[in-house]
């Protein structure tokens, strides 16, 4: 398993892999705006080169939102979505956050469990947030 930043070259593998993971996936495009906005920061686990794992972020003055985080199917329950986690928290701490955010759907346990066991609490839902109407927990993690 090897980890580092994105490169413009993964978007394609990290759409691929975006679209396997969610039913309202960010596309191409909305990846290469977020890569090249200047406020972004991606991290991935590579597996004999195939990309198993990927989370991004943006920063503003001092917050920071995850907007992606995702694990190939095979690949789950083995560390890898914390592993990304603690890469994008340690970035936004060299960058002077003080707030990481994020939304999951309320039906992703797995994932609630994982930013709970990283610090992260429940702040709120937003209701019907989702294309399909299921609402997300809006989820913040205090630094510093």
């Amino acid at each position: 398993m090897n980890g580092r930043e994105w490169k413009y070259a993964d978007l394609g593998a990290i759409a691929a892999l975006e679209a396997e993971c969610f039913s309202d996936p960010w596309n191409m495009r909305m990846l290469a705006e977020s890569f090249l906005s200047g406020r972004f920061f991606g991290s991935l686990l590579e597996e004999g080169g195939a990309v198993t794992a990927y989370g991004g972020m943006s920063v503003v003055a001092d917050e920071a939102e995850i907007q992606l985080i995702a694990t190939a199917e095979m690949y789950r329950r083995c560390g890898r979505g914390g592993k990304i986690l603690e890469d994008l928290v340690t970035e936004a701490e060299k960058r002077g956050v003080k707030r990481i955010f994020l939304e999951v759907r309320v039906s992703n346990a797995p994932a609630m469990s994982l930013y709970l066991k990283h610090g992260f609490r429940g702040l709120y839902a937003r209701v019907r947030y989702y294309p399909d109407g299921e609402d997300a927990l809006v989820m913040v993690k205090e630094l510093g």
